[in-house]
C-alpha cells in the first residue's frame, strides 16, 4: 500500500465516520521528534580498569623522567 492510498483510505473512512456515525474527526500536528543526543557507549569494568592502568603506567613514566633529569 503506497502512501497516497493510506491517504485515501483514511480520508474514506473519515467519511464514513462523519456521514454514518455522525461522528467529528479531530485532526493534529504531528509531534516534532525528540532531539536526540549523540550516543555515547557506557564504560563497563574492563574500560575502566584500563583507563585505570593507562594513567598508572603514564605517572610512572612521569615519574622515571623527573628522575632522569
Amino acid at each position: 500500500m503506497t502512501k497516497d492510498e493510506l491517504r485515501a483510505e483514511l480520508e474514506r473512512q473519515a467519511k464514513r465516520f462523519q456521514t454514518v456515525y455522525g461522528g467529528e474527526v479531530t485532526t493534529y500536528a504531528a509531534q516534532p521528534d525528540p532531539e536526540r543526543k549523540p550516543w555515547r557507549k557506557k564504560q563497563t569494568v574492563y574500560d575502566q580498569m584500563f583507563q585505570k592502568e593507562l594513567e598508572k603506567i603514564e605517572k610512572e613514566l612521569s615519574q622515571k623522567v623527573t628522575e632522569t633529569e
